[in-house]
């Protein structure tokens, strides 16, 4: 198993359990890990966008991933809005800059998945009961 594809499949376990966890904010009120809600947002938005273009058979992993944790943290208003333009941003910074794979995306790509095992780890650990 590639180093990789362990940081992958970390990431995916974390992000789920982040995203099944009791840790969502009474309604309409932030909650303390949102700046790290958005940043990982903005993560998983350069990342259904980049591992397609770099030949990984993903499919619709992160945005499954991305759908889960709005599910989970916030279904409406405001704060939804907010996460989700974050994926978006995320998705749209990178598909202006990479039209294909180069070893700049691969870089990106895991930076990301440690980037974003990381933010998921850290808020399990803090928030889930």
């Amino acid at each position: 198993m590639t180093v990789m594809f362990r940081h992958l499949a970390l990431a995916a376990c974390l992000l789920t359990t982040l995203a099944t966890a009791p840790v969502r904010a009474a309604e309409g009120a932030p909650a303390p890990f949102d700046n790290d809600l958005v940043r990982l947002s903005e993560i998983l938005g350069a990342l259904h966008y980049l591992r397609p273009l770099c030949g990984s058979n993903d499919g619709g992993k992160w945005r499954n991933e991305m759908q889960a944790l709005v599910d989970a943290e916030a279904p409406n208003g405001p704060r939804r809005a907010r996460i989700v333009e974050s994926f978006n941003h995320g998705y749209r910074g990178f598909q202006q800059t990479y039209r294909t794979c180069t070893p700049q995306a691969n870089f990106a790509i895991r930076r990301y998945l440690d980037e974003g095992a990381k933010i998921a780890r850290d808020i399990t650990a803090r928030y889930a009961n």
